[in-house]
């Protein structure tokens, strides 16, 4: 197997970033091409520095609490006001670095001369949300101007202004990149975006005596065309709740940019740029290649064996964060480079880790199993004993099928190494099999919440890379925040504007005729619960785990009881109900999120996703159709 020294990694990263930093610019005017760079200077410097400030003031407050016992009572205040910073900065960067999900499979098909005619329909597109979300957005910093944060009396409206930043930043951006684009193909898309919006505006009248059928209209259809048009996820998905709101509601659309906020700022949710940094410094410290080469040794001369090495990971790590996102990031940067490497197919690694990512959604400590026990009085401490095997039940379904789909393939290795060089291998790879160990006993001894537990992992991998492996480059620091901020940019706005999206379904009343149509369904418990599946299916694919769940769970647990399903069997399939759809393509936002932290296009694991879901489904209908798998382990 091939190796490479520090130094062509790290040649290889500056070459990556300076290329798609820079990619815009290759076609550009002189004076057109300093604008953008100007432009990425100013997005990706203060990103790069909020993630930084970050790091350090959680690990302060990890310090200040744990070991001189006198905790910073402000830092998680603090923390909170910078992350919606960080949010919006890096979503201006990964827009500038082109790095924000798009589904351009059908695109493609088209042929590249409807390349340009398809990115001017994107741009304009987005250029359109940003526009509709300007305004609001002023209005809402107004509201929030009086308002004090309660411990540093810091006027909230600073904290919204990154709101006004990164629309601004992404609005001039997009400005470059139409300027970039060929003068007659611009003004044809420019022409159709505005046939479109002419339309639909005349239309409101229509559209206004519809009703809730409007919701197929715009979060099926406008969302579909926007989506598979190539439009960044995020921005289509904001685009159709503006049009919703506007042409068929009269509610303010600054409520728009509150569920944003809502969705973007929580604080939860700030583990997601800690593990992607996390991940990015196991790799960069050599702790990574540690820990491949022992898996290798073990399971290289398998048949897919980096694959079950992939479910198992998710599995033992799920939980720590609170977020899913989170879970990827800490295992997609150490696996994928040597499953690469090893001649996986890009596309199957994206959907295996999707796929994972839902196989794990019941796997305790999950922030979806506290929900669901807080809002339907489901006791919590049952739902985590029965959450443990459901989820390996899932994992022996995606075994099963990495097993058939690699018994094709020969392994790197027809023979296992020697055990002499299989106990070599785990001596060096100690320090780095312990990180995984050091977080959870983190998070369980009370040192560190699982916001902060991700710095306490960070300081480990510093010592780690500078003292045992002595592998660490300083000037890859920079690079990587950058790297971080844009990931975390591009996930936390599709988490925002889906969060807008499952507030406009709600308030459409949509939820509780729902909850009325299963409670008159025939058939009893076997019918109730197939049509709960499909359901939320739909439902994690829109609205997510956990505002499915406080929105719906009240309404349908009684009804679960009445039909005699348990409660704790019922919380299980829902969960991994939600879950599949979370992570299933084309509107599931999970998906998206495997493919921003794999750094894999959405287009390469569409067709490899199908198996794995069906995988999860017959899995989902095992656990459906025997609650021992539930239940078993409960006490009486």
């Amino acid at each position: 197997m091939r190796t490479e020294t520090l130094k062509d990694v790290d040649d290889a990263l500056e070459q990556q970033t300076s290329a798609t930093v820079h990619h815009t610019t290759k076609t550009m005017p002189r004076w057109l091409s300093r604008l953008d760079f100007a432009l990425g200077l100013i997005v990706s410097v203060p990103a790069a520095v909020l993630v930084l400030a970050e790091i350090v003031l959680l690990f302060s407050g990890v310090i200040a609490r744990y070991v001189l016992h006198h905790p910073l009572i402000w830092s998680d205040e603090l923390a909170a006001i910078l992350f919606l910073w960080l949010a919006m900065t890096g979503a201006a960067t990964a827009l500038h670095r082109g790095s924000h999900m798009r589904m351009t499979a059908l695109v493609n098909r088209m042929g590249e001369h409807w390349d340009p005619f398809w990115d001017t329909i994107s741009l304009v597109a987005s250029m359109l949300f940003l526009g509709l979300i300007l305004v609001p957005s002023i209005a809402y910093i107004r509201q929030q101007w009086d308002i004090l944060t309660p411990t540093m009396e810091i006027n909230d409206g600073l904290r919204v202004a990154a709101i006004i930043f990164g629309v601004v930043s992404m609005l001039l951006i997009c400005v470059v990149k139409l300027l970039a684009i060929g003068a007659k193909t611009a003004i044809t898309g420019i022409a159709v975006s505005l046939v479109t919006v002419f339309a639909l505006e005349h239309a409101g009248p229509v559209l206004q005596s519809l009703g809730n059928l409007n919701l197929v209209i715009f979060f099926v259809g406008v969302v579909g065309f926007t989506v598979l048009s190539g439009m960044p996820i995020a921005f289509s998905f904001g685009l159709s709740v503006f049009a919703y709101l506007s042409l068929s509601t009269s509610m303010p659309l600054e409520i728009v940019v509150s569920r944003m906020d809502e969705g973007m700022s929580q604080i939860l949710l700030l583990a997601v740029p800690m593990f992607i940094f996390l991940g990015l410094l196991i790799e960069m410290t050599g702790m990574a290649r540690a820990m491949i080469n022992f898996l290798a040794s073990l399971l290289g001369h398998v048949r897919g064996g980096l694959s079950y090495v992939l479910v198992g990971a998710m599995y033992l790590i799920s939980g720590i964060s609170g977020s899913k996102a989170a879970d990827m990031a800490a295992v997609a940067p150490i696996l994928f480079p040597e499953m690469k490497k090893r001649g996986e197919n890009p596309g199957e690694l994206v959907a295996l880790l999707s796929a994972t990512g839902a196989q794990t959604e019941t796997v305790p400590p999950s922030i979806v199993l506290i929900t669901i026990g807080s809002v339907t009085g489901v006791s919590i401490s049952a739902l985590f004993t029965g959450g443990l095997l459901p989820g390996l039940v899932l994992a022996f379904m995606l075994c099963l099928l990495v097993w058939w789909r690699a018994r094709k393939f020969e392994p790197t290795s027809s023979t296992g190494a020697a055990w002499s060089l299989v106990g070599k291998a785990f001596v060096i790879s100690i320090p780095a099999l312990a990180l995984p160990v050091v977080i959870r006993m983190a998070v369980v001894e009370g040192v560190a919440t699982a916001t902060e537990v991700s710095t306490v992992g960070i300081a480990y991998a510093v010592v780690a890379g500078l003292l045992v492996y002595r592998c660490f480059s300083w000037k890859r620091i920079g690079p990587m925040l950058v790297e971080t901020a844009a990931l975390s940019g591009a996930i936390l706005v599709i988490i925002g504007t889906a969060t807008a999206m499952a507030w406009a379904l709600t308030q459409s009343g949509f939820s509780h005729g729902l909850a009325n149509f299963m409670q008159h369904l025939p058939g009893g418990a076997f019918t109730f619960m197939v049509v709960s599946i499909f359901m939320f299916i739909i439902l994690g694919s829109v609205l997510e785990g956990i505002p499915a769940i406080v929105l719906f769970g009240p309404l349908l647990f009684p009804i679960a009881r009445a039909v005699g399903i348990h409660e704790v069997q019922y919380a299980m399939v829902v969960i991994l109900s939600m879950g599949l759809g979370l992570f299933s393509p084309p509107f599931g936002v999970g998906y998206y999120g495997a493919c921003a932290v794999s750094k894999i296009s959405p287009n390469l694991g569409i067709r490899p996703i199908m198996g794995y879901m069906t995988a999860l489904f017959i899995g989902i209908a095992v656990i459906a159709a025997v609650p021992w798998i539930s239940t078993g382990f409960l006490k009486s």
